[in-house]
């Protein structure tokens, strides 16, 4: 079992940047794979970033690519998603997501445990 508190959102300029934090409770934190995704009002959730197990291993999707980061702190229990240059565009509910096992995806499907969401709005 594994419980996730997103926080980090809030109101950014354009061109500015955040960084969004997951705290993970449960002991499988080290060994599992996390995403972060996002929804924006009327749209349905869309992958954002994934990191494997280890950290060793990450995906961006070709939106935030050159732009945003995801790492992991496997001592503290914590994901992160550095969000630098940001557009009107990525005004979204961002979500963190674990995975049962040692998988990395894209595929929302793949993750059986997510947080509440963290809302991040940017104003052009």
């Amino acid at each position: 079992q594994v419980q996730l508190v997103e926080s980090g959102g809030g109101l950014v300029q354009a061109g500015g940047s955040l960084r969004l934090s997951c705290a993970a409770s449960g002991r499988t934190f080290s060994s599992s794979g996390m995403g972060w995704f996002r929804q924006a009002p009327g749209k349905e959730r869309e992958f954002v970033a994934t990191i494997s197990w280890s950290g060793g291993i990450t995906y961006h999707a070709d939106s935030v690519k050159g732009r945003f980061t995801i790492s992991r702190d496997n001592a503290k229990n914590t994901v992160y998603l550095q969000m630098n240059s940001l557009k009107a565009e990525d005004t979204a509910v961002y979500y963190c997501a674990a995975a049962p096992a040692r998988l990395t995806s894209r595929d929302p499907a793949t993750y059986g445990y997510w947080g509440q969401g963290t809302q991040v709005t940017v104003s052009s």
